[in-house]
Protein backbone atom coordinates (compact mmCIF):
# COMPACT_ATOMS: atom_id res chain seq x y z
CA UNK A 1 0.00 0.00 0.00
CA UNK A 2 0.97 3.59 -0.97
CA UNK A 3 2.51 5.58 2.09
CA UNK A 4 0.19 7.70 1.88
CA UNK A 5 -2.70 5.93 2.61
CA UNK A 6 -0.45 3.66 5.49
CA UNK A 7 0.08 7.05 7.22
CA UNK A 8 -3.66 8.53 7.29
CA UNK A 9 -4.43 4.42 7.78
CA UNK A 10 -1.90 4.72 10.98
CA UNK A 11 -4.16 7.21 12.76
CA UNK A 12 -7.20 5.11 12.08
CA UNK A 13 -9.09 2.95 14.87
CA UNK A 14 -7.95 -0.90 15.30
CA UNK A 15 -11.55 -1.62 14.83
CA UNK A 16 -12.45 -1.66 11.32
CA UNK A 17 -8.97 -0.71 10.16
CA UNK A 18 -9.90 -2.68 6.73
CA UNK A 19 -12.74 -1.14 5.96
CA UNK A 20 -11.58 2.47 6.39
CA UNK A 21 -8.60 1.30 4.64
CA UNK A 22 -10.91 0.65 1.64
CA UNK A 23 -12.92 3.94 1.90
CA UNK A 24 -9.18 5.95 2.02
CA UNK A 25 -8.23 3.84 -1.21
CA UNK A 26 -11.70 4.43 -2.96
CA UNK A 27 -11.65 8.47 -2.24
CA UNK A 28 -8.01 8.47 -3.38
CA UNK A 29 -9.20 6.09 -6.72
CA UNK A 30 -12.15 8.61 -7.48
CA UNK A 31 -10.03 12.07 -6.89
CA UNK A 32 -7.29 10.94 -9.45
CA UNK A 33 -10.19 10.04 -12.02
CA UNK A 34 -11.66 13.70 -11.77
CA UNK A 35 -7.75 14.87 -12.23
CA UNK A 36 -7.78 12.92 -15.11
CA UNK A 37 -10.61 14.35 -16.43
CA UNK A 38 -9.79 18.19 -15.89
CA UNK A 39 -6.34 16.91 -17.75
CA UNK A 40 -8.21 15.41 -20.49
CA UNK A 41 -10.57 18.85 -20.95
CA UNK A 42 -7.70 20.46 -21.98
CA UNK A 43 -6.96 18.18 -25.15
CA UNK A 44 -8.06 18.41 -28.35
CA UNK A 45 -9.14 15.99 -31.37
CA UNK A 46 -6.35 13.06 -31.83
CA UNK A 47 -4.33 14.29 -28.80
CA UNK A 48 -7.46 13.85 -26.49
CA UNK A 49 -8.25 10.59 -28.15
CA UNK A 50 -4.88 9.23 -27.53
CA UNK A 51 -4.67 10.38 -24.01
CA UNK A 52 -7.80 8.85 -22.97
CA UNK A 53 -6.26 5.48 -24.32
CA UNK A 54 -3.03 6.56 -21.98
CA UNK A 55 -4.83 6.95 -19.29
CA UNK A 56 -7.37 4.13 -18.81
CA UNK A 57 -4.21 2.06 -18.84
CA UNK A 58 -2.32 4.73 -16.15
CA UNK A 59 -6.00 3.84 -14.13
CA UNK A 60 -5.21 -0.06 -13.88
CA UNK A 61 -1.56 0.67 -12.62
CA UNK A 62 -2.81 3.35 -9.80
CA UNK A 63 -5.75 0.95 -8.67
CA UNK A 64 -2.82 -1.86 -8.32
CA UNK A 65 -1.12 0.12 -6.75
CA UNK A 66 -3.37 1.83 -3.80
CA UNK A 67 -3.80 -2.44 -3.72
CA UNK A 68 -0.72 -3.27 -2.63
CA UNK A 69 0.24 -4.61 0.61
CA UNK A 70 3.72 -4.79 1.23
CA UNK A 71 6.64 -6.72 -0.75
CA UNK A 72 5.58 -8.12 -4.13
CA UNK A 73 7.45 -11.40 -3.32
CA UNK A 74 7.23 -13.86 -0.27
CA UNK A 75 10.69 -14.56 0.26
CA UNK A 76 10.87 -18.27 1.04
CA UNK A 77 8.49 -18.91 -1.40
CA UNK A 78 11.63 -18.38 -4.01
CA UNK A 79 13.47 -21.26 -5.46
CA UNK A 80 16.28 -21.77 -8.07
CA UNK A 81 14.83 -22.31 -10.97
CA UNK A 82 14.65 -26.29 -12.57
CA UNK A 83 17.40 -27.29 -14.72
CA UNK A 84 15.39 -27.52 -17.66
CA UNK A 85 14.23 -24.33 -17.33
CA UNK A 86 17.26 -22.10 -18.23
CA UNK A 87 19.45 -23.93 -20.90
CA UNK A 88 22.79 -23.34 -21.70
CA UNK A 89 23.31 -21.83 -25.41
CA UNK A 90 25.81 -24.17 -26.11
CA UNK A 91 22.98 -26.95 -26.29
CA UNK A 92 20.80 -24.62 -28.56
CA UNK A 93 23.63 -24.24 -30.96
CA UNK A 94 24.86 -27.93 -31.09
CA UNK A 95 21.66 -28.50 -32.42
CA UNK A 96 22.68 -26.40 -36.05
CA UNK A 97 20.77 -24.65 -38.25
CA UNK A 98 18.04 -25.91 -41.35
CA UNK A 99 19.63 -25.71 -44.69
CA UNK A 100 17.07 -22.62 -44.89
CA UNK A 101 16.84 -20.41 -42.20
CA UNK A 102 14.84 -17.67 -44.01
CA UNK A 103 11.64 -19.20 -43.54
CA UNK A 104 12.13 -18.51 -39.54
CA UNK A 105 13.73 -15.03 -40.63
CA UNK A 106 10.41 -14.28 -42.43
CA UNK A 107 8.53 -14.44 -39.20
CA UNK A 108 10.63 -12.69 -37.23
CA UNK A 109 10.36 -8.75 -35.72
CA UNK A 110 12.89 -7.06 -34.50
CA UNK A 111 12.13 -4.11 -32.03
CA UNK A 112 14.36 -1.82 -30.45
CA UNK A 113 13.12 0.10 -27.38
CA UNK A 114 14.09 3.61 -28.09
CA UNK A 115 12.33 5.92 -25.32
CA UNK A 116 15.42 6.70 -23.63
CA UNK A 117 17.17 10.02 -23.91
CA UNK A 118 21.47 10.95 -23.68
CA UNK A 119 20.93 13.21 -20.74
CA UNK A 120 23.37 10.76 -18.14
CA UNK A 121 26.14 11.21 -21.18
CA UNK A 122 25.20 15.07 -21.33
CA UNK A 123 23.57 14.39 -24.37
CA UNK A 124 20.39 16.28 -25.64
CA UNK A 125 17.94 14.01 -27.79
CA UNK A 126 17.58 10.28 -28.47
CA UNK A 127 20.01 8.29 -26.84
CA UNK A 128 20.38 6.23 -29.93
CA UNK A 129 21.17 8.76 -32.30
CA UNK A 130 25.00 9.50 -30.31
CA UNK A 131 27.85 8.27 -32.49
CA UNK A 132 29.46 5.00 -30.66
CA UNK A 133 32.06 3.61 -33.68
CA UNK A 134 33.27 5.56 -36.63
CA UNK A 135 30.66 7.77 -36.30
CA UNK A 136 28.05 5.60 -36.63
CA UNK A 137 25.03 6.02 -34.20
CA UNK A 138 23.12 3.13 -32.29
CA UNK A 139 20.60 3.27 -34.78
CA UNK A 140 23.17 3.50 -37.71
CA UNK A 141 24.28 0.30 -36.09
CA UNK A 142 21.00 -1.22 -35.84
CA UNK A 143 19.93 -1.06 -38.97
CA UNK A 144 23.25 -2.65 -40.75
CA UNK A 145 22.78 -5.57 -38.91
CA UNK A 146 19.13 -5.95 -40.33
CA UNK A 147 19.92 -4.38 -43.70
CA UNK A 148 22.48 -7.30 -43.51
CA UNK A 149 20.64 -9.96 -42.35
CA UNK A 150 17.79 -8.93 -45.34
CA UNK A 151 20.12 -9.30 -48.12
CA UNK A 152 22.23 -12.36 -46.77
CA UNK A 153 19.30 -14.55 -46.64
CA UNK A 154 16.86 -12.28 -49.03
CA UNK A 155 14.37 -12.30 -46.34
CA UNK A 156 12.21 -9.45 -44.99
CA UNK A 157 12.88 -8.74 -41.36
CA UNK A 158 11.21 -5.39 -40.28
CA UNK A 159 12.47 -3.11 -37.68
CA UNK A 160 10.36 -1.61 -35.06
CA UNK A 161 11.18 1.51 -32.66
CA UNK A 162 9.48 2.34 -29.74
CA UNK A 163 10.14 5.60 -28.80
CA UNK A 164 8.74 7.52 -26.36
CA UNK A 165 7.20 11.45 -26.15
CA UNK A 166 10.71 12.67 -25.35
CA UNK A 167 12.56 10.80 -28.64
CA UNK A 168 9.65 10.41 -31.06
CA UNK A 169 10.00 14.02 -33.34
CA UNK A 170 13.90 13.85 -33.25
CA UNK A 171 14.20 9.64 -34.18
CA UNK A 172 10.95 10.32 -37.03
CA UNK A 173 13.25 13.19 -38.47
CA UNK A 174 16.45 11.11 -38.40
CA UNK A 175 14.44 7.97 -40.49
CA UNK A 176 14.10 9.44 -44.03
CA UNK A 177 18.52 8.68 -44.08
CA UNK A 178 17.32 4.88 -44.36
CA UNK A 179 14.55 5.54 -47.11
CA UNK A 180 16.85 4.04 -49.58
CA UNK A 181 18.06 0.93 -47.02
CA UNK A 182 16.48 -2.91 -47.45
CA UNK A 183 15.29 -2.32 -44.06
CA UNK A 184 11.24 -1.77 -43.72
CA UNK A 185 11.27 0.84 -40.49
CA UNK A 186 7.98 1.34 -38.34
CA UNK A 187 7.21 3.13 -35.00
CA UNK A 188 4.99 3.45 -31.72
CA UNK A 189 4.82 5.30 -29.20
CA UNK A 190 5.01 4.38 -25.18
CA UNK A 191 2.00 5.46 -23.42
CA UNK A 192 2.46 8.92 -21.70
CA UNK A 193 1.69 8.97 -18.11
CA UNK A 194 1.42 11.67 -15.18
CA UNK A 195 4.14 12.12 -12.50
CA UNK A 196 2.24 11.96 -9.07
CA UNK A 197 2.70 14.25 -5.98
CA UNK A 198 4.25 11.75 -3.21
CA UNK A 199 2.14 13.24 -0.57
CA UNK A 200 -1.44 14.23 -2.15
CA UNK A 201 -0.91 11.01 -4.56
CA UNK A 202 -2.51 13.03 -7.50
CA UNK A 203 -0.94 14.41 -10.60
CA UNK A 204 1.36 17.33 -11.01
CA UNK A 205 0.21 18.43 -14.38
CA UNK A 206 -1.74 21.19 -14.77
CA UNK A 207 -2.85 20.24 -18.67
CA UNK A 208 -1.67 17.99 -21.54
CA UNK A 209 0.99 20.16 -22.95
CA UNK A 210 4.86 19.37 -22.63
CA UNK A 211 6.29 22.87 -22.15
CA UNK A 212 6.78 25.64 -19.20
CA UNK A 213 6.12 24.09 -16.09
CA UNK A 214 4.33 21.03 -17.22
CA UNK A 215 7.93 19.81 -18.65
CA UNK A 216 8.46 17.51 -16.17
CA UNK A 217 5.22 16.58 -15.22
CA UNK A 218 4.65 13.62 -17.63
CA UNK A 219 6.83 10.28 -18.08
CA UNK A 220 7.06 6.92 -20.02
CA UNK A 221 6.00 4.43 -17.73
CA UNK A 222 8.79 2.06 -18.14
CA UNK A 223 9.66 -0.62 -20.98
CA UNK A 224 6.64 -2.91 -19.78
CA UNK A 225 4.19 -0.51 -21.57
CA UNK A 226 5.59 -1.84 -24.65
CA UNK A 227 2.26 -4.94 -24.56
CA UNK A 228 -0.43 -2.18 -24.31
CA UNK A 229 1.43 -0.04 -26.53
CA UNK A 230 2.08 -1.87 -29.03
CA UNK A 231 -0.94 -3.73 -28.81
CA UNK A 232 -2.78 -0.09 -28.91
CA UNK A 233 -0.85 1.20 -31.73
CA UNK A 234 -2.49 -1.14 -34.51
CA UNK A 235 0.76 -2.31 -35.23
CA UNK A 236 0.77 -5.84 -33.97
CA UNK A 237 -2.23 -6.69 -35.62
CA UNK A 238 -0.82 -5.62 -38.75
CA UNK A 239 2.54 -7.47 -38.54
CA UNK A 240 0.78 -10.93 -37.47
CA UNK A 241 -1.25 -10.56 -40.76
CA UNK A 242 2.18 -10.19 -42.71
CA UNK A 243 2.62 -13.80 -41.31
CA UNK A 244 5.14 -12.60 -38.20
CA UNK A 245 5.00 -14.69 -35.24
CA UNK A 246 7.89 -13.77 -32.99
CA UNK A 247 9.53 -10.45 -31.80
CA UNK A 248 13.55 -10.27 -30.64
CA UNK A 249 13.02 -7.39 -28.65
CA UNK A 250 16.01 -5.57 -26.41
CA UNK A 251 17.60 -1.97 -25.54
CA UNK A 252 19.05 0.22 -28.49
CA UNK A 253 21.80 0.77 -26.28
CA UNK A 254 22.93 -2.95 -26.22
CA UNK A 255 25.14 -3.44 -29.20
CA UNK A 256 25.50 -7.38 -28.46
CA UNK A 257 21.75 -7.87 -29.10
CA UNK A 258 21.97 -8.99 -32.36
CA UNK A 259 19.63 -11.57 -34.08
CA UNK A 260 20.83 -14.77 -33.21
CA UNK A 261 19.71 -17.42 -35.57
CA UNK A 262 20.07 -20.30 -33.18
CA UNK A 263 17.80 -19.09 -30.81
CA UNK A 264 15.07 -18.14 -33.52
CA UNK A 265 15.72 -21.71 -35.01
CA UNK A 266 15.04 -23.42 -31.11
CA UNK A 267 11.83 -20.97 -30.89
CA UNK A 268 10.11 -22.13 -34.42
CA UNK A 269 11.40 -25.85 -34.19
CA UNK A 270 9.10 -26.38 -31.22
CA UNK A 271 5.45 -28.55 -31.64
CA UNK A 272 2.83 -26.48 -32.58
CA UNK A 273 1.13 -27.46 -28.93
CA UNK A 274 4.27 -26.98 -26.89
CA UNK A 275 5.47 -23.83 -28.50
CA UNK A 276 7.95 -21.68 -26.40
CA UNK A 277 5.84 -18.28 -26.04
CA UNK A 278 9.15 -16.34 -24.20
CA UNK A 279 12.32 -16.32 -24.03
CA UNK A 280 14.82 -14.67 -21.97
CA UNK A 281 18.31 -14.37 -22.54
CA UNK A 282 20.39 -14.37 -19.57
CA UNK A 283 23.90 -14.55 -18.41
CA UNK A 284 26.68 -14.86 -15.85
CA UNK A 285 26.28 -12.32 -13.32
CA UNK A 286 29.97 -10.58 -11.98
CA UNK A 287 30.31 -8.20 -9.63
CA UNK A 288 29.49 -5.57 -11.30
CA UNK A 289 25.88 -7.13 -12.04
CA UNK A 290 24.71 -7.61 -8.37
CA UNK A 291 21.74 -5.36 -9.07
CA UNK A 292 20.92 -7.13 -12.14
CA UNK A 293 16.99 -8.81 -12.18
CA UNK A 294 17.39 -12.70 -11.76
CA UNK A 295 14.91 -15.56 -12.95
CA UNK A 296 13.58 -17.71 -9.96
CA UNK A 297 10.76 -20.10 -9.61
CA UNK A 298 8.07 -18.99 -7.92
CA UNK A 299 4.20 -20.52 -7.46
CA UNK A 300 5.55 -23.20 -9.91
CA UNK A 301 6.80 -20.39 -12.75
CA UNK A 302 9.62 -18.92 -14.10
CA UNK A 303 9.33 -15.27 -12.57
CA UNK A 304 11.63 -12.16 -12.54
CA UNK A 305 12.82 -11.24 -9.54
CA UNK A 306 13.94 -7.45 -9.37
CA UNK A 307 16.24 -6.18 -6.60
CA UNK A 308 13.19 -3.31 -6.09
CA UNK A 309 11.43 -6.22 -5.20
CA UNK A 310 13.26 -8.04 -2.64
CA UNK A 311 12.69 -7.40 1.07
CA UNK A 312 15.55 -5.23 2.91
CA UNK A 313 16.44 -8.16 4.71
CA UNK A 314 17.17 -10.04 1.86
CA UNK A 315 19.13 -7.37 -0.41
CA UNK A 316 22.98 -8.80 -0.02
CA UNK A 317 21.30 -12.54 -0.69
CA UNK A 318 19.90 -10.85 -3.83
CA UNK A 319 22.93 -9.47 -5.24
CA UNK A 320 25.07 -12.69 -4.10
CA UNK A 321 27.15 -14.23 -6.89
CA UNK A 322 26.71 -17.75 -5.81
CA UNK A 323 23.08 -18.02 -5.04
CA UNK A 324 21.75 -15.98 -7.48
CA UNK A 325 24.53 -16.88 -10.82
CA UNK A 326 22.23 -15.45 -13.72
CA UNK A 327 20.67 -11.62 -14.67
CA UNK A 328 18.58 -10.44 -17.08
CA UNK A 329 20.32 -9.20 -19.86
CA UNK A 330 16.74 -7.85 -21.13
CA UNK A 331 17.09 -9.41 -24.82
CA UNK A 332 13.78 -11.52 -25.27
CA UNK A 333 11.80 -12.95 -27.76
CA UNK A 334 8.47 -12.90 -27.59
CA UNK A 335 5.15 -14.90 -29.52
CA UNK A 336 3.10 -11.83 -30.95
CA UNK A 337 -0.18 -14.32 -31.04
CA UNK A 338 0.55 -14.97 -27.45
CA UNK A 339 0.69 -11.16 -26.93
CA UNK A 340 -2.09 -10.41 -28.70
CA UNK A 341 -4.59 -13.28 -26.61
CA UNK A 342 -3.17 -12.03 -23.14
CA UNK A 343 -3.57 -8.31 -24.22
CA UNK A 344 -6.98 -9.27 -24.93
CA UNK A 345 -8.03 -11.29 -21.92
CA UNK A 346 -6.36 -8.40 -19.79
CA UNK A 347 -4.03 -10.80 -18.42
CA UNK A 348 -1.07 -9.61 -18.80
CA UNK A 349 0.68 -9.52 -15.09
CA UNK A 350 3.80 -7.68 -14.34
CA UNK A 351 5.03 -6.18 -10.97
CA UNK A 352 4.81 -2.20 -10.35
CA UNK A 353 7.57 -0.66 -10.01
CA UNK A 354 7.43 2.84 -7.49
CA UNK A 355 10.11 4.85 -8.63
CA UNK A 356 10.49 8.19 -6.60
CA UNK A 357 12.09 11.05 -8.10
CA UNK A 358 12.61 14.56 -7.08
CA UNK A 359 11.97 17.55 -9.78
CA UNK A 360 14.20 20.44 -10.54
CA UNK A 361 11.98 22.57 -8.14
CA UNK A 362 12.14 19.66 -4.80
CA UNK A 363 8.68 18.23 -5.52
CA UNK A 364 8.72 14.57 -4.38
CA UNK A 365 6.90 12.66 -6.69
CA UNK A 366 6.64 9.15 -8.01
CA UNK A 367 6.59 7.15 -10.93
CA UNK A 368 4.30 4.05 -11.73
CA UNK A 369 6.27 1.84 -13.86
CA UNK A 370 6.34 -1.80 -15.33
CA UNK A 371 9.61 -4.03 -17.01
CA UNK A 372 8.88 -6.06 -20.31
CA UNK A 373 10.81 -9.21 -18.43
CA UNK A 374 8.20 -9.24 -15.69
CA UNK A 375 5.96 -10.31 -17.96
CA UNK A 376 7.80 -14.01 -18.53
CA UNK A 377 5.01 -15.08 -15.36
CA UNK A 378 2.39 -14.64 -17.65
CA UNK A 379 3.13 -16.90 -21.21
CA UNK A 380 3.29 -20.05 -21.50
CA UNK A 381 6.16 -22.88 -21.63
CA UNK A 382 8.62 -19.79 -21.02
CA UNK A 383 12.63 -20.33 -21.00
CA UNK A 384 15.72 -18.90 -20.57
CA UNK A 385 19.04 -19.68 -22.48
CA UNK A 386 22.22 -18.50 -20.74
CA UNK A 387 24.10 -16.51 -23.05
CA UNK A 388 27.46 -15.56 -23.99
CA UNK A 389 28.41 -12.56 -22.02
CA UNK A 390 29.31 -11.23 -25.35
CA UNK A 391 25.15 -10.59 -25.76
CA UNK A 392 25.33 -7.79 -23.82
CA UNK A 393 27.64 -4.86 -24.41
CA UNK A 394 25.40 -2.22 -22.72
CA UNK A 395 26.68 1.48 -23.20
CA UNK A 396 25.37 3.34 -20.60
CA UNK A 397 28.13 5.76 -19.54
CA UNK A 398 31.48 6.76 -21.18
CA UNK A 399 33.50 4.14 -19.74
CA UNK A 400 31.37 1.58 -21.98
CA UNK A 401 31.83 4.16 -24.85
CA UNK A 402 35.50 4.03 -24.80
CA UNK A 403 35.01 0.12 -24.33
CA UNK A 404 33.35 -0.49 -28.03
CA UNK A 405 35.50 2.52 -29.71
CA UNK A 406 38.48 0.79 -28.80
CA UNK A 407 40.31 -2.11 -30.86
CA UNK A 408 39.09 -4.53 -28.20
CA UNK A 409 36.28 -4.59 -31.12
CA UNK A 410 36.10 -4.97 -34.77
CA UNK A 411 33.33 -3.95 -36.49
CA UNK A 412 31.31 -5.85 -39.04
CA UNK A 413 27.82 -5.22 -41.20
CA UNK A 414 27.24 -3.21 -38.10
CA UNK A 415 27.77 -6.01 -35.47
CA UNK A 416 31.03 -5.57 -32.92
CA UNK A 417 32.95 -8.58 -32.06
CA UNK A 418 35.40 -9.33 -29.49
CA UNK A 419 38.97 -8.99 -31.56
CA UNK A 420 40.55 -12.30 -31.90
CA UNK A 421 43.97 -10.54 -30.28
CA UNK A 422 42.48 -10.08 -27.17
CA UNK A 423 43.66 -13.28 -25.11
CA UNK A 424 41.40 -12.75 -22.24
CA UNK A 425 37.23 -13.65 -23.27
CA UNK A 426 36.25 -10.52 -20.78
CA UNK A 427 36.58 -7.12 -20.99
CA UNK A 428 38.41 -4.56 -19.36
CA UNK A 429 37.37 -2.60 -16.01
CA UNK A 430 37.23 0.68 -17.19
CA UNK A 431 35.87 3.88 -14.44
CA UNK A 432 36.36 7.32 -16.21
CA UNK A 433 36.22 10.16 -13.58
CA UNK A 434 33.31 12.90 -13.38
CA UNK A 435 35.75 15.03 -16.49
CA UNK A 436 35.04 12.19 -18.26
CA UNK A 437 31.06 11.87 -17.82
CA UNK A 438 29.68 14.12 -20.82
CA UNK A 439 30.42 12.50 -24.47
CA UNK A 440 31.68 16.15 -25.95
CA UNK A 441 34.20 16.33 -22.44
CA UNK A 442 35.08 12.44 -23.32
CA UNK A 443 36.14 12.86 -27.01
CA UNK A 444 38.45 16.06 -26.26
CA UNK A 445 40.24 14.01 -23.86
CA UNK A 446 41.27 11.47 -26.58
CA UNK A 447 43.27 12.64 -29.44
CA UNK A 448 42.87 9.22 -30.16
CA UNK A 449 41.41 6.16 -28.49
CA UNK A 450 44.20 4.14 -26.37
CA UNK A 451 45.52 0.37 -28.05
CA UNK A 452 43.46 -1.78 -24.88
CA UNK A 453 43.91 -5.00 -26.19
CA UNK A 454 46.00 -6.22 -23.43
CA UNK A 455 44.55 -3.91 -20.43
CA UNK A 456 43.12 -5.44 -17.19
CA UNK A 457 41.80 -2.53 -15.06
CA UNK A 458 41.77 1.49 -15.97
CA UNK A 459 40.82 4.35 -13.57
CA UNK A 460 41.11 7.78 -14.58
CA UNK A 461 39.88 10.75 -12.27
CA UNK A 462 40.79 14.55 -12.58
CA UNK A 463 42.05 16.49 -15.75
CA UNK A 464 43.50 13.55 -17.68
CA UNK A 465 44.05 13.76 -21.46
CA UNK A 466 45.57 11.37 -23.88
CA UNK A 467 48.11 12.06 -26.94
CA UNK A 468 48.35 9.43 -30.09
CA UNK A 469 48.66 6.23 -29.91
CA UNK A 470 48.97 5.68 -26.19
CA UNK A 471 48.93 2.04 -25.21
CA UNK A 472 47.45 0.72 -22.02
CA UNK A 473 48.62 -2.69 -20.20
CA UNK A 474 47.58 -4.19 -17.24
CA UNK A 475 46.27 -2.48 -14.58
CA UNK A 476 46.59 1.40 -15.14
CA UNK A 477 45.37 4.16 -12.68
CA UNK A 478 45.92 7.89 -13.69
CA UNK A 479 45.08 10.55 -11.13
CA UNK A 480 45.22 13.99 -11.36
CA UNK A 481 44.32 15.89 -8.21
CA UNK A 482 42.57 18.72 -7.60
CA UNK A 483 44.10 21.11 -9.18
CA UNK A 484 46.76 19.22 -11.24
CA UNK A 485 46.60 18.13 -14.76
CA UNK A 486 48.44 14.86 -16.32
CA UNK A 487 48.81 15.03 -19.80
CA UNK A 488 49.61 11.72 -21.18
CA UNK A 489 52.14 11.67 -24.17
CA UNK A 490 51.72 10.50 -27.51
CA UNK A 491 52.75 7.08 -28.02
CA UNK A 492 53.31 6.26 -24.17
CA UNK A 493 53.07 2.63 -23.37
CA UNK A 494 51.63 2.04 -19.65
CA UNK A 495 51.56 -1.17 -18.31
CA UNK A 496 50.96 -2.01 -14.65
CA UNK A 497 51.39 1.88 -13.79
CA UNK A 498 49.88 4.26 -11.11
CA UNK A 499 50.32 7.97 -12.42
CA UNK A 500 49.78 10.86 -9.75
CA UNK A 501 50.59 14.70 -9.48
CA UNK A 502 51.22 16.31 -12.13
CA UNK A 503 52.18 16.16 -15.84
CA UNK A 504 52.21 18.61 -17.95
CA UNK A 505 53.36 18.59 -21.83
CA UNK A 506 53.90 21.91 -22.57
CA UNK A 507 54.17 23.32 -26.14
CA UNK A 508 57.72 24.62 -27.70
Amino acid sequence: MSLYVEGLTSRAPNSGMAEFQEVMRKELEASMHTELEKLLGTAKGAEAELARKNFEGFKKIFHRFLQAKGPSVDWPKIHRPPEDSIQPYEKIKARGLPDSVATSLNKLVVIKLNGGLGTSMGCKGPKSLISVRNENTFLDLTVQQIEHLNKTFNVEVPLVLMNSFNTDEDTKKILQKYAHHRVKIHTFNQSRYPRINKESLLPVAKDMGLSGENAEAWYPPGHGDIYASFYNSGLLDQLIAEGKEYMFVSNIDNLGATVDLHILHHLMSQPEGKRCEFVMEVTDKTRADVKGGTLIEYDGKLRLLEIAQVPKAHVDEFKSVTKFKIFNTNNLWISLPAIKRLQEKNSMDMEIIVNPKTLDGGLNIIQLETAVGAAIKSFDNALGINVPRSRFLPVKTTSDLLLVMSNLYTLDAGSLTMSKKREFPTTPHVKLGSSFTKVHDFLMRFESIPDMLELDHLTVSGDVTFGKQVSLKGTVIIIANHGDRIDIPAGAMLENKIVSGNLRILDH
